[in-house]
């Protein structure tokens, strides 16, 4: 989560070390007993600072997830890999680098998936911020075929093409194939990408 910020004066660099003790402290709670059975008053305590600091730096529970969220991302530099994706030219690169980032995604993901999944169930506005980030994401991934219209197999629009990369990276297929039928990551990535060849390239 953390990258290096030389010019931080150290009251910052306090700052952000507080910051992640506390959602580092909060993800723990989250997994150990739910997000609905967890206090601000357990995660102050866990993390060693006082209530009026979390309610200070984050507001509310809700406001932790949404940082818990963000250091996901920053830990699976999905936005990075896609952002080189785009890049790219040749569109088998580009589809390969969409697997290694949708690896990435999930392979780091499984903790923030679990808790958001858990407050989804109990908070009307945590459910409503999980469908809006999966909206996001199947927004930024038609984007990404929609950039690459001439490259698609004939016969197969942008419209079709999107939901079966959309359904093909869903983090179900990770979790099955990885969780329970005890791929590697690694053994992920490569049929990930194999697929999104042969179905979406000529």
């Amino acid at each position: 989560m953390s990258n290096a910020k030389p010019n931080l004066t150290y009251r910052q660099r306090q700052a952000l070390a507080t910051q992640k003790l506390i959602v580092d402290s909060a993800r723990d709670l989250f997994l150990e007993q739910g997000y609905g059975n967890t206090t601000i008053e357990a995660i102050s305590a866990r993390a060693g600072v006082a209530v009026s600091t979390v309610y200070a730096v984050f507001g509310s529970k809700r406001g932790i997830l949404r940082a818990i969220r963000e250091a996901w991302h920053q830990e699976s530099r999905q936005r990075d890999i896609y952002q080189e994706a785009r890049q790219q030219s040749d569109p088998r690169r580009r589809l390969e680098l969409a697997a290694r980032a949708t690896r990435r995604q999930w392979e780091t993901g499984a903790a923030m998936l679990t808790i958001y999944r858990g407050a989804a169930a109990i908070d009307q506005e945590a459910a409503a911020e999980l469908k809006e980030a999966l909206r996001g994401r199947r927004a930024s991934l038609d984007h990404f075929i929609d950039e690459m219209p001439q490259a698609l197999r004939s016969g197969l629009g942008p419209d079709r093409a999107a939901a079966i990369f959309f359904a093909l990276t869903l983090p179900e297929v990770y979790e099955s194939l990885v969780h329970e039928a005890g791929w590697s990551p690694d053994q992920y990535e490569a049929w990930l990408a194999e697929i999104l060849l042969q179905q979406l390239l000529p």
